[in-house]
Parts: C-alpha cells; structure tokens; sequence
C-alpha cells in the first residue's frame, strides 16, 4: 500500500471479519488481527505461518477525513501446498497396448499433463484417457520418451520414462499352448485307461468261453459212455439168458443196480444258475 501517511483512514477485512484498522496512521486494536504484522511506514501487511484457513478474500477500504469511502481493492488468496514426489508407472497389456499412470503423493489442485518425445499426445497415439484417475492407454505402435508434469500454483515436478514397443498377444499364446497342452494330456491319459480296460477283460472272457467249451466236450463225453455202458449192459443180459434159468433167477433176486448220469448242456455263461431244462438225466438197469 502507497502512500498510507496521507489516508486518514483504512482497514483491511478477510471475507466479512476486520482484521485491521488503521486511523491517523496509529493502528488501533483487533483482537482477530494479532497474529498479522502491519507496518504503516512501508505500507506492508505480513502474515507469518500461514496455513490453508488464510485462505480467502482480503479486502482493503480507505476513507476520507470525513469518514466517507475513498477506494476499496480485493485480493483473492490461496494457500497451497507443493506438489511432492511424482510416480510414473507404465505396463504392456495382452493386445500390445500400453497403460500408464502418473500420481503424486502430496499437493493441492494438482493439473496432470503429458508428452512424447516433448509434444503432447495426440488421438493417434492415444486408445483412452481417464483424468480423474490420471491414467492413459497407449496405442501398440508407440514409443520414445514419455513425460508425465505434475504442477499447481505453487511448484511443478516431472516424471519421465523410456518407453518402447510392446509385444502383442505373448500371454495370450503362452494360454493357448497350456491349455493345448492340458488336452492332450487328458485324451492321452483316457486313451491309457481304455487300453488297460480292454487287456483286463479280454483274457478272462477268452478264459470263460474255453471253460465252456471244456464242459460241453466233458458232457458229450459222459453221454457217450452212458450210452456205451448202456449198450454193453443189454448184450451181456442176452448172452446170461441162455446160461440157465437158475442163474437168471439167482440174478433176479439182487436188487436192480440204478446208475443215474447228470450231464449239462451249457446255454448261458457259467457264472448263471442252472434251471431243470439244462440237465440231462440216463438210467441204465439190467433187465431179466
């Protein structure tokens, strides 16, 4: 402030509160301004250790001798801290793409701003923006240094990395051969499985059917000695009857010999229970 020997009066408000109050160039008491340091002479208002609450409106009003306004200015103050340590993060996505993101760990009304190679970006080297989270995705082709500026109204701090290339779709053909992988492995396991199942059953079917075959030839067999000793038993009792009728009588009187032949025709596998119809019944006996 110029001048102040020659005002005979101003005060100087924050939004709607008087924090100074000068008349005669004598500064008059305030309790809301004794923390602030005025100086008349030099026309200088100081405030020390400020905070973000001294934010705000600060209005100086002059006066006349008769009290009447003279002149009144406003100034708009802000309080910010300093933008901090900045972080640049950039990773390769499936498709070739690029992500990046910037981010600050301190700061008030931080504006985030990005380059390439010193120029801003431009829509051919952009695929996405997102300005509330500060994170950009870059085409497949694009390369060179990237640049990510933190500032505010009071400090700016940069972040830059070496970017190139990224190759398309690695993961994706990593995927592609484990899980080919995986299915050949299934169908060969499967494949194994099917094999030992066969061996295991072939030999014992083979086994069952030779069992049959054996007792089908075991039975005829024993049908034909049945029908042998039959045969033989018949002829033997024509040649006795012309021996003598005392023999004969003789032979009469012992009890009939009865031999009973069970033969069995298989028609189902061997592991069934037999029924009436699947045996084979002979009786011989001597007749007089």
């Amino acid at each position: 402030m110029d001048n102040t020997s020659k005002t005979p009066k101003y005060q100087l408000m924050k939004n709607s509160l008087k924090i100074l109050n000068v008349r005669n160039n004598k500064v008059l008491p305030n309790a809301e301004g004794q923390r602030f340091v005025f100086s008349p002479s030099i026309g200088t208002y100081r405030i020390p250790n400020m905070s973000r609450n001294d934010s705000g409106n600060y209005t100086l009003q002059t006066f006349d001798s008769d009290g009447r306004a003279s002149g009144e200015w406003t100034l708009q103050l802000f309080i910010q801290a300093p933008v901090s340590s900045v972080l640049l993060v950039s990773e390769c996505l499936s498709q070739g793409e690029r992500r990046a993101s910037c981010s600050s760990e301190g700061g008030d009304s931080l504006q985030y701003s990005w380059t390439l190679n010193g120029r801003t970006l431009t829509d051919a080297e952009l695929l996405s923006v997102n300005n509330e989270t500060n994170i950009i995705t870059l085409k497949q082709h694009v390369a060179g240094h990237l640049v990510c500026s933190v500032r505010n109204n009071v400090s700016n701090v940069s972040k830059e990395e070496r970017i190139s290339t990224c190759e398309a779709g690695i993961l994706q053909v990593i995927g592609g051969v484990l899980l080919a992988l995986l299915i050949l492995l299934v169908i060969g396991i499967a494949i194994i499985f099917d094999q030992r199942r066969k061996q295991n059953y072939k030999p014992t079917k083979e086994k069952d059917e030779e069992d049959d075959q054996v007792e089908l030839r075991a039975a005829v067999n024993l049908q034909a000695e049945i029908e042998l000793e039959f045969d033989v038993e018949i002829e033997s009792e024509d040649e006795d009857e012309g021996e003598g009728e005392g023999e004969a009588e003789a032979e009469a009187e012992k009890k009939v010999e009865v031999e009973y032949a069970q033969v069995k025709f298989p028609k189902q596998p061997r592991h069934t229970q037999p029924t009436g119809d699947n045996y084979l019944y002979a009786t011989v006996r001597k007749m007089r």
